[in-house]
């Protein structure tokens, strides 16, 4: 571990310690997180995932900030680039990527089991950093937030745990999440993991604040105790509510947490609606780890509109209510609606692409057809729709794969 002696993040008079997990497989969010991720799938073509919550971090003051990895890291490790984008690369704290490790108590290692088994497994590395505010958070959400009030409340309030909430459009959605009621002080009455029967629209927006001792110490009880630790919802949080000392702290703002396809291509669309919050904010700039592209070229005849068109991109052909990342391509009479051209995405002439997500380096070849109408369609990274094909609504292509005319049924899959 780096020194961070004397230069530790203070926020409220406590020393701040930020740990963002970053370990899940997000297979909700297959193809796109086959051969990347999650963290570092990207958003609006410009961003990766996980720019959101580090922006938040350094926007806030907090430069302590470890990334706990496991599914592919090699992918998110190149982005994060030692955190230099963020200016965590320091000499003393910033940014310490935390990865699979074995131990002398367990040489054969072990891999996480959820999000509080995560902070289990590196709790002596926490009592070593002697946080007296434990700052956790997810890496895949999309939303602005001051961390150094939501630790200002927590301390006050003297909680065991400030659990951030959002409130969705309906109590129906909130079966994906952790379920929250409080009272008006803003103590947690009751708390319920993606219930059946939802306790209403409040749910838990995947940020929460600790107090260190009383986690770590709730974290080896629990575990003396036989108890599978999992993810937060399952025992850790019910015992913190149990104790009666659990705030909430309601975040007004956006937040989106793009865990499915659906709501992946959701969020994007909330942006271009003008739903979202401002990207380019001076006072709170999402950053991002910059490449120097060319300026997008828009040619001669074609058509956008509604649309996100990013640098290094090429459009020749008609775009309607999309977002074309990076050094994406769209040839001379194609028509792309209502989509997300991923970084190097190329749909060649009369080719059509409607309701679809197309990974980065993929291919839909001349006249093709991809989506329609209905749920989601998702090219993988590196596939080829080759000429003449036709990819129905809702079908999903894996990584790599080529799908010929006549042979859609054999190399197109259907989502679990």
């Amino acid at each position: 571990m780096r020194n961070t002696a004397g230069v530790a993040t203070r926020i409220a008079g406590q020393k701040v310690l930020a740990i963002v997990l970053a370990g899940g497989r997000g297979s909700r969010l297959s193809p796109l997180t086959d051969e990347r991720a999650k963290p570092a799938v990207p958003f609006l073509g410009t961003y990766r995932l996980i720019d959101f919550t580090l922006s938040n971090l350094v926007n806030s003051g907090v430069q302590d900030v470890w990334v706990i990895e496991q599914y592919l890291p090699h992918s998110l490790n190149d982005h994060l680039s030692g955190g230099r984008p963020w200016d965590l690369d320091r000499t003393r704290g910033g940014l310490v990527v935390m990865p699979p490790f074995s131990s002398p108590e367990n040489e054969d290692g072990e891999f996480a089991h959820g999000n509080a088994h995560a902070l289990a497994q590196h709790a002596p590395l926490i009592r070593q950093f002697a946080p007296d505010v434990l700052l956790v958070l997810s890496a895949d959400h999309v939303y602005r937030l001051d961390y150094g009030e939501v630790i200002e409340a927590h301390v006050k309030a003297g909680a065991s745990v400030t659990m951030v909430t959002t409130e969705l459009k309906t109590a129906e959605e909130a079966t994906r999440f952790g379920n929250v009621q409080a009272g008006a002080d803003g103590r947690v009455r009751k708390f319920a993991y993606k219930p059946e029967q939802p306790l209403g629209r409040t749910v838990t927006a995947e940020v929460f604040v600790y107090n260190p001792e009383v986690l770590l110490d709730t974290l080896a009880a629990l575990q003396k105790g036989g108890q599978t630790l999992g993810d937060y919802g399952e025992e850790l949080l019910p015992a913190l509510v149990g104790r009666g000392d659990a705030h909430t702290f309601p975040l007004s703002g956006y937040w989106m947490d793009v865990g499915t396809i659906e709501a992946y291509h959701g969020a994007h669309r909330d942006f271009l609606d003008g739903r979202g919050f401002d990207l380019d904010s001076p006072d709170w700039p999402v950053i991002t780890a910059s490449i120097t592209r060319p300026p997008a070229h828009i040619e001669k005849g074609a058509e956008v509109s509604d649309s996100f068109v990013c640098g290094g991109s090429v459009v020749s052909g008609q775009v309607v209510r999309s977002v074309v990342a990076p050094n994406a391509v769209i040839e001379r009479g194609a028509a792309v609606t209502d989509s997300i051209l991923q970084p190097g995405a190329v749909v060649r002439a009369g080719a059509r692409v409607t309701r679809a997500i197309v990974d980065q380096h993929a291919t839909v070849q001349v006249d093709a057809q991809v989506g329609g109408t209905g749920n989601l369609t998702v090219i993988g990274a590196h596939a080829q729709v080759q000429s003449g094909a036709r990819v129905s609504a809702g079908l999903h292509v894996p990584p790599h794969r080529r799908v010929k005319a006549g042979q859609e049924d054999r190399t197109t899959v259907e989502p679990e």
